[in-house]
C-alpha cells in the first residue's frame, strides 16, 4: 500500500486498536490475538494499529512489537495494519524499520520517551523516522510531542510520507489552525482516551475520523455510534453516549491507567480471551467487572 492509498484508507471509516492478549504469566498469547484480530476483522474497522497504546505498545519489547505487527498483518485480511514506533529518536527509527519488515502499511509514532523538547527538535525527530521507511506516517500529538502548524508544514515539505496527524492533546484550536493551514496534505485522525466524548468538536474542526478503543469489545457499538456521527444523527449519538459512555468514562477514572485496563476487561466481559494487563498497569477489580459487564449487557 503507497502512503497515498493508506492515507486514503484511513480517512475512509472509523480506525483501532487492538488489544495485546497475554497469558497469565504475561507473554504474548498468541493464538488468541489471531483470534481477536479475525473478529475484530469482521466489523468494518478502515484500518488497525497494532500494537499502539491500547495494545500495550509501552510494555513490549521492540522484538514483540515487530512480532504483534507480523501477526496482525497475516491475520487481518485486506485490513490495512499500522505498526507502531516509539522512545528516543534511534529506539523509534529501528521500530519503524521492523514495522515495515514485518508488512505494516504504515507506522504510527508515538511520543518519545521521558523528555519534553523544542519544536526543532521535535521536527528532526519525525524526518528521521519518516526518512528511514518509505511507508506512511502519522504521528501521534500528544504528551511529550505537540506539534504546531509550522512545524508540521515543514515536515511535509521534508517528508512526502508523512500523511497523517492524529491528535491527542485536546486543544481543538490547534486543530483548527493545523487542518486549515495544511487543509488536505493530511488526514486528521482523533485520538483523544474515549474519543467519542470528542468526537463532535472534532468532526466541527475537520477531524472526520478516530481511533476507537472501545471497537475492541463493543465493535457493533462503536459503528453505530460512528456511523450516527457522520450522519448528524445527534438522537443516536446523545443516546448512546448517556446510556454508555459516560458511565464506562467515571468508570474508567477510577484509576489511573485504567484507561487500557477496561479495553481488556470489556473483553473479559464479553467472554473473550485477553488476559491481564502487564505490569505497571492493574487490572479492573471484580466488583468494577461486574458493572462493567452490566453496562456492556445493557448497550449490545
Amino acid at each position: 500500500m503507497t502512503p497515498n492509498q493508506l492515507k486514503i484508507a484511513l480517512g475512509s471509516g472509523l480506525l483501532s486498536f487492538p488489544v495485546t492478549t497475554f497469558k497469565p504469566d504475561l507473554s504474548i498469547d498468541e493464538d488468541a490475538y489471531r483470534t481477536h484480530i479475525d473478529w475484530l476483522d469482521g466489523f468494518g474497522a478502515a484500518v488497525l494499529f497494532a500494537p499502539g497504546g491500547t495494545g500495550e505498545l509501552f510494555s513490549l519489547t521492540p522484538a514483540e512489537v515487530a512480532s504483534v505487527t507480523r501477526m496482525a498483518k497475516a491475520t487481518a485480511g485486506r485490513t490495512p495494519i499500522l505498526g507502531g514506533a516509539a522512545y528516543g529518536t534511534a529506539m523509534a527509527v529501528e521500530m519503524a524499520k521492523a514495522a515495515e519488515a514485518a508488512g505494516a502499511d504504515g507506522v504510527l509514532l508515538l511520543p518519545p520517551y521521558l523528555m519534553f523538547c523544542e519544536q526543532e527538535g521535535l521536527v528532526a525527530h519525525v524526518k528521521a523516522v519518516c526518512d528511514a521507511v518509505g511507508i506512511g506516517v502519522v504521528v501521534y500529538n500528544r504528551d511529550n510531542i505537540v506539534l504546531t502548524a509550522d512545524s508540521l508544514q515543514m515536515l511535509c515539505d521534508l517528508c512526502p510520507n508523512l500523511i497523517g496527524f492524529k491528535d491527542g492533546y485536546g486543544e481543538v484550536d490547534r486543530v483548527i489552525e493545523i487542518t486549515t493551514k495544511l487543509g488536505d496534505r493530511m488526514v486528521y485522525i482523533g485520538g483523544m482516551p474515549t474519543h467519542e466524548l470528542y468526537a463532535t468538536a472534532y468532526f466541527a474542526a475537520g477531524v472526520t475520523t478516530y481511533s476507537s478503543a472501545v471497537f475492541n469489545f463493543v465493535p457493533e457499538l462503536a459503528q453505530r455510534f460512528y456511523t450516527a456521527l457522520r450522519a448528524g444523527d445527534t438522537k443516536t449519538t446523545d443516546t448512546i453516549l448517556k446510556d454508555f459512555f459516560f458511565p464506562l468514562t467515571a468508570l474508567r477514572n477510577r484509576r489511573k491507567g485504567y484507561a487500557v485496563s477496561i479495553i481488556k476487561a470489556g473483553l473479559q466481559a464479553r467472554n473473550r480471551q485477553a488476559g491481564p494487563v502487564r505490569p505497571p498497569l492493574v487490572d479492573l477489580s471484580d466488583g468494577e467487572m461486574t458493572q462493567l459487564k452490566v453496562l456492556i449487557d445493557a448497550n449490545i
